[in-house]
């Protein structure tokens, strides 16, 4: 058998869990992707991860089961990994790997594109701005969500992720009037949860304008490294020749960086923080940089990935990691959840980099920049109230302090929390802010302007 010809070989040298080691062949390429041909015949896919003089390291997608390392044949393909991609992929439920598992054959693809996307020229990027409406009152005025931008949500294991996730994807829709879909890729999920998204969207009806990419716990790791790759490179074939407005839910990041893990281990890489890779930040940059708008396109990219933060640690390599790559983070909060505040939006350590450039007159309302600006300073002082109140009785406080106090309450009750059915537009939220707002006399709400106030403010206690 000609080798430099051919391009295949047969056995291998050694077989490490996902990992295959064969001699070296000729020609073949880094991110090259092969066939592997059983003694049975069945036929799995693998990537070239590694090239040397003396051999090439390939890792399998799909389980090893059925490999015999004298009879497996090997045949590369001198081509990476690539997806058809189509419009007509909206609405439609795929694997992992971009296979759909919806019991409706592929649709016909418009083309074919490598799922490592292309590199996009820093100069040819425009910067995010523009509103997205999310429905949802503790975002669109406090960590507003921006066309192009990547803002994720820190949650932990046994918070509502799940629901906050199902809930953008049906009620978030873009201000611009361009065309809007979601994106949605899920790794290393249980059975239940993907149960749970798939009959969500069919009842709310996001399912229409949504594409999902559904990679399952028992799949194997290699296959959760390729699932977030494949859904941006249907969402960028979207918005960059399509021109629509898609918004890419990534979840759970933290499942994708135990695969990394994982991956690693078995190569025998030397560990970084917590057994992660050292190369885990430039590996996350692969895929949150992605997000964005380009010059002379109509459409963009935005994207929210969910990640779980391992022992409920805002430090973990994971949430940091992603905190030095993304524009701000969302974060989940454990006390407020057990208070049935729903969605527990934690609203002190949460932060949305961009949304100066996307709130106010003219975007979404002009008063509101000023207005969520004293809604921060109104509920840290609440929080710092509510701290001293736990040490001396609220009686013995002062009627200022006490406000504050009635303050805090309505403001979780009644603004951050509206449950997971709730859609208000950011002229309904605005609105009920200042409702909250105005228990407090003129005097201290301080950040707003007389002009505003004069607009706004709905309370009774006037000391003008």
């Amino acid at each position: 058998m000609d080798l430099q010809i051919k391009k295949s070989y047969k056995g291998l040298k050694s077989l490490n869990g996902p990992l295959m080691v064969v001699k070296a062949v000729p020609d073949v390429s880094f991110g090259e992707l092969a066939e592997v041909t059983l003694k049975d015949g069945s036929v799995k896919l693998a990537v070239v991860i590694e090239v040397n003089k003396e051999s090439i390291i390939l890792q399998l997608y799909g389980h090893t089961s059925g490999i015999e390392p004298d009879t497996t044949q090997i045949k590369f393909l001198q081509q990476t990994f690539q997806i058809g991609v189509s419009e007509q992929m909206l609405g439609r439920v795929f694997n992992g790997l971009g296979s759909p598992i919806d019991g409706i054959r592929m649709p016909d693809a418009d083309e074919y594109r490598d799922i490592n996307g292309e590199p996009l020229n820093p100069v040819e990027r425009e910067y995010p701005h523009d509103f997205i409406q999310t429905g949802i009152s503790a975002i669109d005025v406090m960590n507003t969500l921006v066309r192009g931008q990547k803002l994720p949500i820190f949650s932990s294991a046994g918070l509502p992720h799940n629901q906050l996730a199902a809930q953008l994807t049906a009620q978030a829709k873009s201000k611009s009037g361009n065309p809007f879909a979601v994106v949605f890729a899920a790794m290393g999920i249980r059975h239940d949860d993907a149960t749970y998204f798939i009959d969500s969207f069919k009842e709310t009806g996001a399912l229409n304008t949504t594409a999902l990419f559904l990679n399952y716990a028992d799949d194997p790791a290699i296959e959760r490294l390729v699932t977030p790759r494949v859904a941006l490179t249907l969402a960028e074939y979207l918005a960059y020749d399509k021109g629509m407005d898609v918004l890419v839910i990534l979840t759970d990041m933290t499942a994708y960086a135990e695969a990394l893990r994982e991956i690693a281990a078995a190569r025998g890489e030397v560990p970084s923080r917590k057994g992660f890779p050292g190369y885990m930040y430039s590996d996350f940059s692969t895929i949150y940089e992605r997000a964005g708008r380009v010059k002379g396109r109509e459409g963009s990219v935005t994207q929210v990935p969910i990640l779980t933060m391992p022992g409920d640690d805002i430090t973990h390599p994971i949430p940091d990691l992603t905190g030095y790559i993304t524009e701000g983070q969302i974060v989940l909060d454990r006390s407020l959840n057990g208070q049935n505040i729903l969605p527990p939006i934690n609203l002190m350590p949460s932060l949305s980099r961009l949304m100066k450039d996307a709130i106010g007159k003219d975007l979404t309302r002009e008063d509101h920049p000023k207005l969520f600006m004293q809604l921060y300073a109104s509920y840290a002082k609440a929080l710092e109230v509510r701290a001293i109140a736990a040490i001396v009785s609220e009686e013995e406080m002062s009627d200022l302090d006490r406000l504050y106090l009635k303050f805090g309450r309505e403001f979780e009750n009644k603004f951050i929390n509206q449950s997971f059915h709730v859609n208000r537009s950011i002229e309904e939220s605005l609105t009920l802010a200042w409702e909250i707002l105005s228990i407090f006399p003129k005097s201290e709400l301080t950040n707003i302007s007389s002009k505003e106030l004069l607009m706004y403010y709905v309370g009774t206690q006037d000391e003008d």
